[in-house]
């Protein structure tokens, strides 16, 4: 029985245990598959991430294929490249801005001219002598400009002087749209406020561009990685290349837009007598000269032309040009003082060599003038007729666009060829308007005009060329007087406007009279200043102030400690003590080096920049661990 019972038990009780191991089974086996699973996940992500961990280490670590020159010079030629640009947009936008300012003026006073035209527009308006308030506005305000220049290309930084006076020049052009004395009158007093800050922002800029192209092309010299002043004619020949290439695309605006006479058929008038024995510009011009007064809409549209270039090249100086300084320079520039800023114009009178070249400072504003009213006038449309007005300027201002690249010369004879070249030629030119016999209604003498007109061009080409030229040679090495530099040269050049605005009414022959006679003096003076300077005669420059680092608003890290205790004292107590009005001797160029922070961002420069922060902070924790054994020990 017990056995029986055994067995029983055992055969019915040992399926259930039977059962109950395979059970045991099928878990251990869904916990296998699981756990391999778990495990290939793991390997997966590990193997992932040993991936990524190479891939960072290969990016951060240091590469095999990275080269460190190749990449530096590469950085340095983009930058090459991006001041050629820089030139390049200055020259088109300015250009552009006295192409639409040249050629908005001279179609206003051919319409305000013709008296039929003035009864008909002007009428109902009391409007008759807007034009002579106009060339006012334009004339009279440069005057002041030598005090506010300065003030306005450092405050607001060469590249946005630049694009504020394409703006105002926009202004000019959209007043146009209602002729109002309201209108017309402020805008064109804005336009001679601006007038002179534009043109030496101008100057300044090319001239700068000239020194960055020598930073970029020599960025291994220690001087330049240092940012000291540059050696004695270094950027020579940048100067000359640019300013030539500058000159060229420029005159090119000289040419006039809306006096063709296909766009505005003209009768003949009856001419006056022409050549060096009349008075005034044109006297006794019959003041009916248009055979058809043009449509509203038509001048409508013209102006939305004009409006429309004006635009593009505030667009041109906005997004094309690039800062002339780097930022901290512009900081250093703007923290010497606004009571200097006023002071320093003047100042910079004391050096002999601008002094000397103020004579031709003044001619270049008197033979311009002369071109575009006394000759063109005064010989052409009195000889020809004024259908014949847009041949000569035509003629002119492409005359002075091509033969401004004879500036190039410079590159391999004296820096007196350009100037005393343009002066031989006035000279002669001058000689023979005052002798040349001339009448009315005469046709036959368009060509030997013309050849006038192609030879005053060229000269034309190069005083101006000549004269940017020099003062750029003579300042090479002066980047933070370049803008008062500028500034003096464009305000002689618009007092020498105003003079020839305020004579318009004197013979011809006295006008051509002073063109000679400052023409000669001209010579004579830049004979004695090249003899002076050959001669190694010690010139005077106004010490410009140290900038000083700590004051409203901005503060910047340099090698030395600025923010050590009494170091602005010291500071100013060394600028007080030499005093506002102290000046340096300097036989070459005057003035120590500049030292200021770099904001350049090569490779190179990356690098020198990180082991001098190692270095300081090495520095840093030397002295703290001294500090800290001292008490101990």
């Amino acid at each position: 029985m017990e056995a029986s019972d055994t067995e029983e038990f055992g055969v019915h009780a040992g399926a259930p245990i039977g059962g109950s191991n395979e059970l045991l089974d099928v878990g251990q086996e869904d916990n296998q598959v699981t756990n391999s699973a778990s495990q290939d996940t793991y390997r997966s992500l590990c193997v992932s991430f040993t991936c990524i961990s190479l891939q960072m280490e290969e990016f951060l670590g240091p590469q095999a294929e990275y080269n460190e020159e190749e990449e530096e010079r590469k950085y340095y030629r983009r930058k090459r490249l991006g001041v050629i640009k820089n030139v390049l947009a200055a020259s088109f936008g300015a250009m552009i801005v006295y192409s639409v300012y040249m050629g908005l003026l001279q179609m206003q006073l051919i319409l305000h001219y013709d008296m039929t035209y003035r009864e008909v527009k002007y009428s109902n308006l009391g409007l008759e002598d807007i034009d002579r308030k106009m060339l006012m506005g334009i004339n009279v305000t440069p005057i002041i400009s030598l005090l506010y220049t300065p003030v306005l290309i450092r405050f607001l930084g060469t590249k946005w002087m630049m694009f504020l006076a394409s703006g105002i020049y926009a202004l000019f052009v959209s007043t146009n749209y209602w002729e109002r004395y309201y209108t017309l009158v402020p805008s064109a007093a804005a336009i001679g406020v601006a007038i002179v800050p534009f043109w030496a922002s101008l100057g300044n800029y090319i001239t700068r561009m000239a020194q960055q192209y020598y930073e970029y092309v020599n960025y291994r010299e220690e001087h330049v990685q240092e940012q000291k002043k540059l050696p004695k004619g270094a950027c020579h020949r940048y100067i000359i290349v640019f300013q030539s290439v500058f000159s060229s695309i420029f005159n090119v605006s000289l040419r006039p837009a809306f006096v063709h006479p296909h766009k505005w058929r003209r009768a003949s008038p009856r001419l006056p007598p022409p050549g060096a024995n009349i008075t005034g510009l044109i006297p006794g011009f019959n003041t009916t000269i248009l055979e058809r007064l043009p449509r509203s809409m038509l001048l409508i549209e013209v102006e939305s032309i004009l409006m429309g270039f004006a635009f593009l090249a505030m667009i041109i100086f906005l997004l094309l040009c690039g800062a002339a300084y780097r930022p901290t320079e512009e900081i250093d520039l703007r923290s010497i003082g606004w009571g200097n800023i006023f002071q320093l114009p003047f100042k910079h009178l004391r050096d002999y060599r601008l002094r000397l070249l103020c004579p031709f400072f003044i001619y270049s504003g008197f033979e311009t003038m002369f071109a575009v009213t006394g000759f063109s006038l005064s010989y052409g449309v009195c000889v020809l007729g004024l259908d014949k007005l847009w041949l000569l300027i035509v003629v002119y201002g492409l005359s002075c666009s091509v033969f401004s690249s004879l500036s190039l010369s410079l590159l391999y004879f004296p820096r007196w060829v350009c100037l005393v070249a343009g002066a031989a030629v006035h000279v002669t030119l001058i000689v023979v308007l005052l002798a040349l016999p001339l009448r009315p209604n005469n046709p036959e003498m368009l060509g030997p005009l013309l050849v006038i007109s192609a030879l005053w061009g060229l000269g034309s080409a190069l005083n101006k060329t000549g004269v940017s030229t020099v003062l750029g040679l003579l300042y090479a090495e002066e980047k933070e007087r370049l803008d008062f530099v500028y500034a003096i040269y464009h305000w002689w050049q618009a007092i020498a406007i105003f003079i020839v605005y305020l004579w318009s009414n004197l013979p011809m022959r006295a006008k051509l009279s002073i063109l000679l006679a400052t023409l000669l003096v001209a010579c004579y003076c830049y004979w004695l200043m090249e003899r002076r300077l050959l001669k190694k005669v010690s010139f005077r420059l106004p010490r410009i102030p140290r900038p000083r680092h700590k004051v409203k608003g901005y503060r910047y890290l340099e090698e030395d400690n600025s923010d050590e205790s009494g170091s602005e004292n010291s500071d100013g107590e060394e600028e007080d003590g030499k005093g506002d009005g102290a000046e340096e001797l300097d036989r070459e160029g005057g003035g120590g080096d500049q030292h200021a922070a770099s904001g350049d961002s090569s490779p190179a420069a990356a690098r020198r920049a990180a082991e001098v922060h190692h270095r300081r902070r090495d520095n840093v924790q030397a002295k703290e661990g001294e500090s800290e054994e001292r008490p101990g020990g």
